[in-house]
C-alpha cells in the first residue's frame, strides 16, 4: 500500500513520522516496513509518499482493527488513511494522509 502524506512543516514532521514509524515497527516486530519517497511542494504544502510493506500494513490492520473499524468512512482504505492521520497527529505531526489508488 502507498500512502501520501501532506504537511506544512516538512522538516519537523518528516523526523516525527520516522520516529512514529519506528515505534510502530517495534510494536509490531515488522522492521524496515516502509520506504519514504522524495517530497514535492504545492501551495504551501509538502507531499511525499510512503510505501508500506505488506507485513507492516497487515500488522497495523490486525493490531488496530478495533480502532480502524470505528471510523465512519465507507471503505477500508479511507478508514486506514484516517487512522494513520490520527496516529501521526498523536505523535505531534500535523499531517493529512490519503491512500494512493492502485
Amino acid at each position: 500500500m502507498i500512502i501520501e502524506i501532506g504537511t506544512k512543516n516538512y522538516s519537523d514532521d518528516r523526523l516525527k513520522i520516522k520516529m512514529a514509524m519506528s515505534h510502530m515497527e517495534s510494536l509490531l516486530s515488522a522492521y524496515n516496513g516502509y520506504i519514504l519517497n522524495d517530497p514535492t511542494e504545492k501551495l504551501g504544502w509538502t507531499f511525499f509518499k510512503m510505501a508500506l510493506k505488506p507485513e507492516l500494513q497487515f500488522g497495523i490492520e490486525q493490531k488496530f482493527s478495533d480502532m480502524i473499524n470505528k471510523y465512519t468512512w465507507s471503505n477500508p482504505t479511507d478508514k486506514f488513511a484516517k487512522f494513520m492521520t490520527d496516529y501521526f497527529n498523536s505523535k505531534g505531526c500535523q499531517v493529512k494522509v490519503s491512500v494512493v489508488p492502485d
